[in-house]
């Protein structure tokens, strides 16, 4: 919305902003500059933010805790393994219960300590219960090192999802306490009871996949373990539970029934997807202590409740330390690249590949829960064009064969120590796309053309959007040129979709193998887009070689579609779409920029020679291209006064230039 200052319509602070997604504030990004603009208030943006916490997100829980006129902060809590026998265990599910504060973590003293208080931390660390531990061991323990106290005391309920939700102060034992002792106490332990999916077994070691501890209850579309709509089983048939008075007691009772600790988030709101099927409880309320959540008040009407209101949960769950295990690496962005696995080799740790022999959408699905990245988008048996780490090109794990619902892609069957990868491992070859400047810049010519003879084009929306509005005898000005797209690489250039998935345009009576195969748009000095084309890839052949390769490619008769390494795509400029629509444009310079394979469908090798820009001048009857050059050539950058917006310097410089965005 317009956003007014005292003084009038306030300014608009940043323009053409990119960034990487690695900043840590917005101001960070590239854009123009700060204050430098020409966007009005109707173009604001705005954002819906995911609830969705990014990987390396630590929950820390630091709300305040009135209590006695005390202001306390729980900085961060842990467990800290004492016994040499629990140190090595994965899960830490036994040893001394520790507080931050103040940087330096601190025990707290057992004088008032209750089993409530226990009962909390494990849910706190992803354990359903707690159990009684050995405290003989632990006052030898104390007597050879002085524990440093906290200087507060706890007092839990029992149901509360964090400690902090505790009445914390200075309770009882204040008097016992002096300077940070515990007069006739010890520091306080605690020994977690961990769900069946996290718990050793002398045989198996941790259980390969994951089973619901009760068979009544169970989570559904969840990205991650421990997340997910609620669903209980009543009369044989699977239902949910309408968000009516849905709290946190009730979802972090239904995360200790399925072997989890209390909730993190009550959801509702149908946010982890709508059931199929009755809603079979509402109004449920829970003191925190059921066995069940079919334990629990409800109404069996649900009488206005639609799966739109599906109860959801997210709990805690151990920290088993998956995330360590597994790596991407060679992406465009922390959510992509190759997998890569830490495995045992002759008493080592080392990092490897996985096999693409047979990997598929199930074995994504369990690295990305593996990884905490959510649901998996795509599998790729193919990831020579992302770069991983050169100590990881050998082929470290083989066979892997998943069912969708293993914690980690060790848990998934596999060949073990006895690796057989028939595809190998390593780098393999890719193909490299680049576009010639020259032609662009020698092809360029401007033409006018009525509405009725741009029909096909139209439909295939290759006009401005003002050409809605025209009618049929509207001139449309098109600034024309031709492309010569060469493949540099190693390996043919082969669109992603095969040919049985192509897609037939009736107006122009032939197929698309990508939809879109070239970005074409026009810019304002200071990077605004002002203009924009797109071209389809109708048809990938093979127009020219070099001396002495043969063409492989080409499309009549529905044939086989692709650029062979060492041949060229030629786009003639008196093809339907090939062009920008600028009937709406002022005269006046612009820079120019051409993309291909802008949604990098077909992997390549470098990419950054995807990308042309020419400087362009349109004096209202004429139209010309020059300077153009490909993203690794000398580029020029123009400063913008921000007097008078005019050009005050030219910069000439080897720095490489992003899609849509110009520095400024």
């Amino acid at each position: 919305n317009t956003s007014r200052g005292p003084g009038g319509p306030s300014r608009v602070w940043f323009d053409n902003v990119h960034c990487s997604g690695k900043e840590s504030t917005l101001a960070l990004c590239a854009s123009n500059g700060i204050g430098v603009s020409d966007c009005k208030h109707s173009e604001d943006v705005g954002v819906i933010c995911s609830d969705k916490r990014i990987p390396g997100f630590k929950f820390i829980n630091t709300l305040p805790n009135h209590v006695e006129n005390l202001n306390i902060q729980v900085e961060d809590v842990r467990i800290r393994a004492i016994l040499s026998s629990y140190r090595k265990r994965i899960p830490v599910t036994e040893g001394y219960v520790e507080v931050k504060d103040g940087g330096k973590w601190k025990q707290i003293c057992n004088a008032d300590w209750n089993p409530q208080n226990s009962r909390v931390i494990c849910g706190m660390f992803g354990f359903p219960g707690e159990r009684k531990y050995n405290a003989r061991v632990y006052k030898m323990f104390a007597r050879r090192r002085k524990p440093s106290y906290w200087d507060y005391s706890v007092n839990c309920t029992g149901n509360e999802a964090h400690l902090s939700s505790c009445h914390l102060g200075q309770g009882d034992m204040a008097e016992g306490k002096d300077n940070g002792t515990c007069t006739g106490g010890l520091p306080v332990v605690v020994s977690c009871v961990p769900g069946r999916a996290f718990a050793p077994t002398p045989q198996s070691g941790f259980r390969k996949a994951f089973r619901q501890e009760q068979p009544l209850v169970r989570l559904r579309g969840g990205a991650i373990v421990g997340e997910g709509r609620v669903e209980v089983l009543k009369g044989g048939e699977w239902g949910t539970i309408c968000d009516d008075h849905w709290s946190l007691l009730a979802s972090s009772v239904v995360c200790r029934e399925l072997g989890f600790g209390t909730a993190k988030e009550s959801l509702s709101g149908g946010r982890l997807g709508q059931g199929m099927g009755p809603v079979h409880m509402n109004e449920v309320q829970c003191s925190g202590f059921e066995k069940s959540i079919t334990e629990c008040l409800f109404d069996k009407e649900s009488l206005g409740c639609s799966h739109e209101e599906d109860a959801a949960v997210r709990c805690n769950v151990p920290a088993m330390g998956f995330q360590e295990q597994l790596r991407l690496r060679g992406g465009r962005n922390p959510f992509e690249g190759r997998v890569e696995v830490l495995v045992e080799r002759n008493g080592s740790l080392v990092w490897g590949t996985v096999c693409s022999e047979g990997w598929g959408t199930m074995e994504a699905m369990v690295t990305c829960r593996q990884l905490g990245l959510g649901f998996a988008s795509s599998a790729f048996q193919e990831t020579w064009y992302w770069p991983g780490d050169v100590s990881a090109d050998r082929v470290a794990m083989s066979g892997v064969r998943c069912s969708g619902t293993e914690m980690t892609l060790s848990h998934c069957l596999h060949h073990g120590a006895h690796l057989a990868c028939p595809k190998g491992g390593g780098p393999k070859p890719a193909p490299d796309l680049v576009l010639n400047p020259q032609v662009v810049e020698q092809t360029t010519y401007m033409e006018d053309r009525p509405m009725f003879m741009l029909q096909c084009a139209y439909e295939e929306d290759c006009l401005a959007s003002s050409s809605r509005e025209s009618p049929a005898t509207a001139i449309r000005r098109l600034l024309r040129f031709s492309s010569q797209i060469h493949n540099n690489g190693q390996s043919d250039f082969r669109p992603k979709a095969g040919r049985h998935s192509w897609v037939w345009h009736e107006c122009h009576r032939h197929y698309h193998s990508m939809e879109v195969f070239t970005h074409y748009d026009l810019f304002s000095l200071n990077g605004t887009k002002v203009a924009e084309g797109h071209k389809a890839s109708f048809c990938l052949e093979d127009s020219e070689c070099d001396e002495g390769i043969d063409k492989r490619y080409e499309c009549a008769n529905f044939g086989e579609q692709g650029i062979t390494v060492g041949c060229w795509d030629t786009y003639r400029h008196d093809i339907d779409c090939q062009w920008v629509d600028i009937s709406d444009i002022k005269p006046g310079d612009y820079i120019f920029q051409v993309v291909i394979n802008p949604n990098y469908e077909v992997p390549e090798s470098d990419y950054s020679n995807n990308i042309m820009k020419c400087r362009c001048r349109y004096d209202g009857n004429r139209v010309w291209m020059y300077s153009c050059h490909n993203g690794k050539e000398p580029q020029y950058i123009y400063f913008k006064s921000l007097q008078n917006n005019s050009v005050i310097l030219r910069v000439k410089g080897l720095i490489p230039l992003v899609p849509n965005h110009v520095i400024a």
